[in-house]
């Protein structure tokens, strides 16, 4: 099939310039070729255009609270964008909603404060978006506790991202950030469990997913402007929960672990 595509869009490709062509020698003489002609051109026209756009890939959150086809997204350090075009039919993304979106800038808006850039959507997947999970002995066994692997984690713009890959085949399964007050700790830092209930399915082939929990709530709780968590994980090939401690100053926009963009963005293609 991917062939085929390519095929197609080559011999596309040379069909316009064919056309150009012949409208050039036959000027008048033929005034049904270029009718003929005439969607070549303009079809040739918005390939042009598209390839004139740079494509930005970037995770962000929307700001949408009328569920609109326009809306704005703001980037993990603060720029905001409004979404004025879409390749997507009909989009309307949820308010708060954390997307991976691959976009084109129009240009710089200099007249309004309420955003920094208008932009097109070429291309968006959403991201499971979620809270911290208080858990109680009625709840341990439909969060579960079934082996994941934790890819990459980071803090941005208050929300913990999470790549993850996990072993499955042909059933739903569920991913949470759990806080369970029932276990202490003395070393002054918050501790969360990574939790993943593959609903009983068969370890076929691996899955690569990505989540982003919502962790303001826990600013409340912290003396200073730093947050230190310890992340848990039932890691495979290991026998104890694994942990992964991750800091991150509030108003900074970020952590002290930062988002391999290049990574994402390959991901991201993989997965559409």
């Amino acid at each position: 099939m991917q062939l085929f595509r390519v095929i197609i869009h080559q011999v596309f490709r040379i069909s316009c310039k064919f056309a150009k062509i012949n409208l050039i020698v036959l000027g008048m003489k033929k005034i049904f070729l270029v009718l003929l002609f005439v969607p070549f051109f303009f079809s040739c026209n918005d390939e042009n255009e598209d390839e004139d756009f740079e494509h930005y890939v970037d995770i962000a959150t929307v700001e949408n609270p009328s569920q609109a086809t326009e809306f704005i997204f703001t980037l993990d350090d603060s720029t905001r964008l409004k979404a004025i075009n879409s390749l997507i039919p009909y989009y309307r993304p949820k308010n708060g909603q954390r997307i991976i979106v691959d976009y084109s800038l129009y240009y710089t808006n200099r007249d309004t404060t309420a955003y920094d850039y208008l932009a097109r959507i070429n291309d968006v997947y959403e991201v499971l978006t979620k809270g911290i999970f208080q858990i109680t002995p009625e709840t341990e066994d439909s969060i579960g506790n079934d082996y994941i692997h934790i890819d990459r984690m980071w803090i941005g713009s208050h929300y913990l991202n999470i790549e993850f890959v996990y072993p499955a085949y042909d059933k739903v399964h569920f991913i949470n950030l759990v806080s369970d007050t029932s276990k202490t700790y003395t070393d002054g830092k918050i501790h969360l469990e990574f939790r993943h209930n593959a609903n009983g399915d068969y370890p076929n082939f691996n899955r690569w997913g990505i989540v982003s929990f919502d962790i303001k709530s826990l600013e409340n709780n912290i003396a200073g402007d730093t947050l230190k968590l310890v992340i848990h994980s039932r890691e495979y090939n290991n026998t104890t929960m694994k942990e992964y401690p991750i800091n991150y100053i509030y108003g900074s926009q970020s952590s002290d672990i930062k988002p391999n963009r290049e990574i994402l963005k390959y991901n991201f293609k993989l997965n559409r």
